[in-house]
């Protein structure tokens, strides 16, 4: 028997490779490729995977281990700084999808907990796909990267509670039955909390000496965990989401997180062929209606929810479109709510399958929205007048002759020399902090990306004399150099590169000048050890001056900066 299902399991992993090679030819999740990859391997199908509950119980692994992993990512820190923009658009994008997909259903005639589990399944998207696509496209440090991160965060606080919610119910479940299980998880979680917080950060250093005691008590700690929450009526998925969030604000979690991974993605990829396989013995046909219905909506109406709000924030068009498609599928979360749903018997098992064919058909889709958001944009613009241009204050009307992308790393000195010129100026930053920061300088700001089209056209840089970006990201300040120079080829452009090989590229792409930050800094210490020798007092000077011009010019305390 063993020998058996280690055949079928290397059978199904190879099909399931197989299978990923053509997803990443044509560029689609893998996620997808999974669960055809198990529906081919069913029995009614090939005929390789014939150990159901061998297979069922691997997957719950994996589910357990992602849900883990999950929890360790939401540590009060994050949540702190989500922001008003993230949090508040997550939140309206969730309830009026889930209030939406209800309706629908509960208009088809279908039950009300059937409406409801649905409606609260269409609500999540997938923070996989998201973040795998932002990292594909390297803009998951962009502007929009950041608020759909924000944003898919948001949405995975709520689906911890939804499947919080969804574990503790049940077919026949009373408001008594419901209140002994609240107290039964509060006697388990304060405790938990307790230890987790007040002891275990003493143990850190001793368990975190040994990599693999480290790896083994981590999953000692998420399974024991997610079989103590289980024991008491709540599920192991629960349970292990819980455990990851008790242990999120240790130095551990990231290591943890990092160290768990691997052997994560092995069971995850079990979970999505068996998911797959079970879709095999489904009503496909009799489901795709439906589910073609809902994918549609999915498709079309989570964009123009998340644009809503983000517009209000005086966001641009083409921003919010491209958080809002980042945003235009279902999530693991979903099947992970509705499997729950149905092992309570709240649902039947024809609203998984439901929701698995929503997710298959939501995920190409929106991937495919992604990939290509601005294109396709520019198409919908052509269609949809309310997508045009439209400036948005008299500010960003104004020619400036001097722009500058960036503050943090060494703006404040480029504003110091513009204000010396007497020059009409602005500053575009996409971090909240820094335009707190600007507003209360008085500094001529604008809160926005250096790749957003929209943007530029609506700040006139067409006009402007000099362009100066301290940002990072090499990709944005490519983008930025090819703009300007197609829309402005007179201007002077100054751009900020980590490596010699960078500022190359950047050269070869049309910058005037390129900064070396660290080279700078390197040439003026040698310069002054040429100058001064190794003598103590003549460094203890120039520290000292150093010193006194970073606390005078950056209003940094004596403790901080020593």
């Amino acid at each position: 028997m063993e020998q058996s299902f280690f055949l079928e399991i290397t059978l199904a992993l190879v099909l399931g490779a197989l299978i990923s090679v053509v997803m990443r030819i044509i560029r689609q999740p893998l996620i997808i490729g999974y669960i055809i990859a198990g529906l081919l391997a069913s029995p009614s199908v090939l005929g390789i995977v014939h150990s159901k509950e061998t297979l069922e119980g691997l997957s719950t692994i994996g589910i357990a281990l992602l849900l883990f992993i999950v929890g360790l990512g939401l540590n009060p820190k994050v949540i702190k700084d989500l922001g008003l923009v993230s949090g508040v658009t997550g939140v309206i994008q969730v309830v009026f999808s889930s209030v939406v997909g209800a309706l629908i259903m509960l208009g088809l005639g279908r039950s009300f907990k059937e409406s409801l589990v649905l409606g609260i399944a269409l609500a999540f998207s997938s923070t996989i796909v998201g973040l795998k696509l932002l990292s594909d496209k390297k803009e998951q440090t962009r502007l929009y990267g950041r608020i759909a991160i924000g944003v898919l965060l948001v949405q995975d606080i709520l689906a911890t509670l939804a499947l919080v919610v969804v574990s503790a119910s049940g077919e026949g479940s009373s408001a008594g039955d419901f209140g002994v299980l609240f107290m039964k998880g509060l006697a388990i979680g304060v405790p938990l909390f307790l230890f987790s917080n007040k002891i275990l950060p003493k143990l850190t250093n001793f368990i975190g000496s040994n990599q693999e005691f480290l790896f083994l008590s981590a999953l000692a700690w998420g399974f024991g965990i997610g079989a103590l929450f289980k024991w008491a009526g709540f599920s192991l998925e629960v349970g292990a989401l819980i455990a990851g969030v008790a242990l999120a604000s240790n130095p551990m979690a990231q290591e943890v997180g990092a160290r768990l991974k691997p052997i994560r993605d092995f069971f995850v990829v079990v979970f999505f062929i068996f998911l797959g396989s079970n879709l095999a013995e489904a009503d496909i046909l009799g489901s795709l209606p439906l589910a073609l219905l809902f994918s549609a909506i999915v498709l079309i109406t989570n964009p123009i929810i998340i644009m809503l709000p983000l517009l209000a924030f005086k966001h641009t068009k083409l921003n919010s479109f491209r958080v809002g498609v980042t945003m235009a599928q279902i999530s693991e979360f979903s099947l992970i709510f509705a499997i729950l749903a149905a092992q309570k018997d709240i649902v039947s098992h024809e609203i998984v399958e439901l929701v698995t064919l929503i997710a298959l058909i939501t995920i190409a889709g929106s991937s495919y929205m992604i990939i290509y958001a601005d294109a396709f944009f520019r198409n919908l613009q052509k269609v949809l007048p309310f997508l045009r241009q439209t400036s948005r204050t008299n500010e960003v009307k104004v020619n400036h002759e001097l722009v500058l992308f960036g503050y943090r790393r060494g703006g404040s000195e480029f504003v110091k020399a513009f204000k010396s010129l007497e020059k009409r100026y602005v500053v575009i930053d996409y971090d909240p902090e820094v335009i707190e920061e600007l507003e209360r300088k008085s500094i001529p700001h604008i809160y926005g990306d250096a790749t957003d089209i929209e943007l530029l056209e609506e700040t006139n840089i067409d006009s402007s004399k000099l362009v100066i970006s301290v940002v990072s990201d090499v990709t944005a300040s490519s983008f930025l150099i090819d703009w300007v120079i197609k829309h402005n080829p007179h201007a002077v452009i100054i751009c900020t590169a980590e490596t010699p090989q960078q500022a190359v590229d950047l050269y070869h792409a049309g910058a005037s000048y390129v900064m070396l930050p660290h080279y700078i800094g390197s040439e003026k210490i040698g310069a002054f050890i040429k100058k001064s020798g190794l003598n103590k007092t003549e460094f203890r000077h120039f520290r000292d001056k150093h010193l006194a011009y970073l606390q005078s010019h950056y209003a940094l305390s004596e403790d901080s900066s020593t």
